[in-house]
């Protein structure tokens, strides 16, 4: 399984960026889809998640900025981000969780967001 993760750049505080992740089997195959982000030094986070579903989980730090939606005509998982601020700068990483094992097993390759203050 691969997934292909884009959309990444640099942005302006307070601007607006659209990622998106395109998995290479179906999005209904995977448990949940998730967006995580590593900032520089620090460790991977899971940032916001879809399932199957369409139950959206978010983390604290990113409610009421960041939207996780699907397209399954597409077979795209988006994330809207607005209101960017420069502690949002890191790269961003899609990963597909398995049904059986209820893990992230499948990992794209990451896109680098930044902002400028």
């Amino acid at each position: 399984v691969q997934l292909q993760a884009f959309g990444g750049g640099l942005v302006q505080a307070g601007g607006s960026l659209r990622l998106s992740c395109a998995p290479s089997e179906r999005i209904y195959n995977f448990y949940a889809v998730g967006w995580h982000r590593q900032v520089a030094g620090k460790q991977r986070e899971l940032i916001a998640s879809i399932s199957r579903a369409g139950r959206t989980r978010y983390d604290d730090s990113v409610k009421g900025r960041i939207t996780i939606s699907k397209d399954t005509s597409r077979n795209t998982v988006y994330l809207q981000m607005n209101n960017l601020a420069p502690e949002d700068t890191a790269v961003y990483y899609c990963a597909a969780k398995s049904i059986a094992s209820g893990e992230y097993l499948y990992w794209g390759q990451g896109t680098l967001v930044t902002v400028s203050s």
